[in-house]
């Protein structure tokens, strides 16, 4: 195996994917890993994953074990939260009407559904309103605020939105209105008046927290909240029961796609624990609408649960999600559950033809050469609804960061983009709405959202060239994927899969293990499913094992994988222990692939 990144790994120079291999491990970490199999009884694999995430030998058993009580700091290192935790203190002693102002998406509805239940649980009768996507936009504005004070709204609490509404908020202090916003998106140097602004990413916040999730926030301010509540003697003769709220952080940390790291690590294994008891009937139905066989991992919430919460704000009523993850009631779960399975299977058609388009018209726009920096697909005919689906997409395929945007008859475009880790696309938006080349936008390092007028787009393309050109440039030279190491098809156990899930949850921050199977044979390869290429791998032992590439038909992998039937090649994938009939068997998701090279 390769000692240090420098060199290629099982000599690929260029893959299918038009990628060098190289070993995950410098020669420090194949230290640590081999201390770590030697002191633990780890696999090697096991422990060169856990190296290669920079754990050292000593952390290794607690790292394999997160504990909240470890990784969770006092929520008054974050800048508000006491005044945060009074106010709203203040408002189950008053027994006030609050209403709570979320975002559209994953973080925004289980953020929400957090909060509610808390207040809920100690008497109040809370009120939720996520606005529509289409006809209302991103964040509060001044007729959703006008109408939740007309209904009797004394405290307004954003969650996953706030930080930037300047002018929303001003109309709401002439309402009469207290507002704390519990937020993680990125701020700039002026803040909006409010009685509190909880955010790890306001700049005079030196908590070291800005990699939470909205959820994660809510949750420590609910820790503070009910530390309050206590010192005052107003807690509710029934405990509230936190711990078992964070399968609700989990699922938005997850799919949010925020960093896996310290507290985050910690709020989504905790947080999957108690997801597994299945108490949270919205999540219940979720799980069974999903056909989610086996306990629920990480994966299942990116995949499975966060798209069909998702469907709602994107083409259905935005407020579906957290009313589902609000209920108690498992019938009226199953049948939010069911509308939004049913809104996922539709978003999903609009999806693929959206994402033809925008793929043909980035195949143009980038030919034979290198094409722009950050590509930006735009088209009058798509659902804005979908286009971060789509920023998405194009940003796995060509590996840069990219935008998708719809217009309307009018010509404004509601636009969202998604990042690579080296290019803060927040910051860059954020310095384009200052700038006046688009009308507002925000967001963090990894995705931000935007509205721009058509006759704008040149500039915005510019202006994303002379931001993120050197850093794309510099990415894309050093384009290699890292690999942790090399297992055959016998090697690829159950077991192992499972060993390697205790190094996770893996995520954004904290990648998913790459395994290259070495010098296998494909005996036999085929299209299934909406262009998948399903193979199967034999080693040189014989044993053979089932893989497949995700959405590959068509493409130069796809094309290698059915090609090189009967050759040998190296296949560099991820592994799951996956429950099917109910039995468990092992899963490779195919990444790349390249011809073997036996000299």
């Amino acid at each position: 195996m390769p000692p240090s990144s420098s060199k290629t790994f099982l000599g690929v120079e260029k893959s299918a994917t038009g990628r060098r291999w190289g070993t995950a491990l410098d020669a420090r970490s194949e230290a640590q890993a081999l201390a770590m199999a030697q002191k633990l009884g780890l696999p090697d694999i096991v422990a060169r994953v856990l190296a290669a995430r920079g754990v050292e030998a000593d952390d290794a058993s607690r790292f394999l074990e997160p504990k909240l009580r470890n990784e969770m700091p006092d929520p008054s290192v974050m800048t508000d939260m006491d005044v945060a935790a009074s106010r709203l203190a203040d408002a189950v002693a008053r027994r006030e009407r609050v209403a709570i102002f979320g975002d559209y998406d994953v973080d925004g509805a289980a953020s929400s559904a957090l909060l509610w239940r808390f207040l809920a649980g100690c008497g109040l009768d809370p009120v939720i309103h996520i606005p529509d996507r289409i006809t209302e936009g991103y964040g509060p504005n001044r007729e959703a605020i006008e109408s939740l004070a007309a209904g009797g709204a004394t405290l307004l609490v954003t969650v996953d939105c706030g930080t930037a509404s300047f002018d929303p908020f001003d109309h709401a202090c002439k309402l009469g209105l207290d507002i704390v916003v519990l937020d993680h998106h990125q701020a700039g140097v002026e803040i909006p008046r409010v009685t509190a602004l909880v955010n790890p990413n306001r700049q005079d916040d030196l908590s070291g927290l800005g990699y939470l999730a909205a959820a994660g926030v809510v949750f420590m301010a609910l820790v503070a909240t009910q530390r309050v509540l206590r010192a005052r003697a107003l807690l509710p003769d029934r405990p509230l029961d936190l711990m078992g709220m964070l399968d609700l952080v989990a699922l938005a940390t997850v799919c949010d796609v925020v960093p896996l790291k310290g507290l985050n690590r910690a709020l989504v294994v905790q947080g999957l624990a108690v997801m597994r008891r299945q108490d949270n009937p919205g999540i219940r139905a979720l799980c069974r609408i999903a056909r989610l066989s086996g306990p629920v991992r990480s994966g299942h919430l990116g995949f499975l649960l966060g798209p069909r919460i998702n469907a709602g704000g994107r083409i259905g009523d935005a407020a579906l999600g957290s009313r589902l993850l609000c209920l108690d009631d498992a019938a009226a779960a199953d049948a939010i559950a069911a509308q939004l399975d049913a809104l996922n299977q539709e978003r999903q058609a609009m999806e693929a033809r959206m994402l033809a388009e925008a793929d043909a018209e980035m195949a143009a726009e980038i030919g034979n050469g290198e094409g722009p920096p950050v590509l930006v697909a735009a088209s009058a005919d798509w659902h804005p609804g979908i286009v971060g689906l789509i920023a998405s997409r194009l940003k796995e395929r060509y590996r840069r960061p990219a935008f998708a945007i719809a217009f309307d008859a009018s010509g404004k475009g509601a636009g969202s983009g998604r990042s690579v880790i080296g290019v803060d696309l927040g910051r860059i938006v954020r310095a384009a709405v200052d700038l006046a080349i688009v009308e507002k936008g925000g967001g963090h390092a990894m995705a931000a959202g935007l509205t721009v007028r058509r006759e704008r787009l040149g500039d915005l393309r510019a202006h994303l060239e002379a931001s993120a050109g050197t850093d794309v440039a510099e990415l894309r030279n050093s384009d290699v994927l890292k690999i942790d190491g090399t297992i055959s098809a016998a090697g690829l156990s159950v077991q192992l899969c499972e060993m390697l899930e205790k190094a996770g949850p893996f995520g954004a921050g904290h990648e998913p293990p790459v395994l290259a199977v070495a010098r296998h044979r494909i005996v036999d390869a085929r299209i299934v499913g909406n262009g998948h290429v399903a193979v199967r791998l034999m080693g040189e032992d014989g044993v053979k094992m089932r893989a497949i590439a995700f959405k590959a038909a068509g493409s130069e992998l796809g094309d290698l994988l059915h090609a090189g039937q009967g050759r040998p090649l190296h296949v560099a994938g991820s592994a799951s222990a996956d429950h099917f009939r109910g039995e468990q068997e092992v899963s490779f998701r195919i990444h790349d692939a390249a011809l073997a090279n036996f000299g």
